[in-house]
């Protein structure tokens, strides 16, 4: 059983890096973000008022504190995001999207939507295979974008 477990783990990292080259490639080319960048903007999306304190937004993320500072700071550089302080607590601060990265992640969503219907393509990957992909990648620990 270990060698079969092995085989899948690494059948599954190899999968995972080539979507990642796939989404990259198209998200970069046509938007200048990777899917790094992409997923994190996307989450801030989905954030009551588009906003999340930077250690939340790591632990939604499954990065750390430092990750996340790491790669909103890019962001922040070409006006996707800015840094909004609390009011009440001088020592928290927000990632926020701004209206241009609100914008740009619509068409960004439209291009990783495209993306995933060219990867997922019939008669290859028909509707239920795809349903039980989720359901075993869930099981992982994998979020998706429903899941926050």
């Amino acid at each position: 059983m270990s060698e079969d477990a092995l085989d899948a783990a690494l059948r599954l990292v190899r999968a995972q890096a080539a979507l990642v080259r796939r989404f990259d490639a198209r998200l970069g080319g046509l938007h200048g973000v990777s899917l790094a960048d992409f997923t994190l903007l996307l989450r801030l999306a989905q954030a009551p008022g588009g906003r999340m304190r930077r250690v939340d937004l790591a632990e939604t993320l499954g990065l750390t504190a430092s990750g996340v500072t790491r790669g909103l700071a890019p962001l922040e550089r070409i006006g996707l995001v800015t840094r909004e302080p609390d009011a009440r607590d001088a020592r928290v601060a927000y990632a926020a999207l701004t209206g241009t990265g609100r914008r740009l992640l619509t068409e960004m969503l439209a291009t990783a939507r495209e993306t995933a219907a060219e990867v997922f393509t019939a008669p290859a990957w028909p509707p239920a295979d795809i349903t039980r992909l989720t359901d075993l990648l869930s099981r992982l620990g994998g979020t998706g974008l429903t899941d926050r």
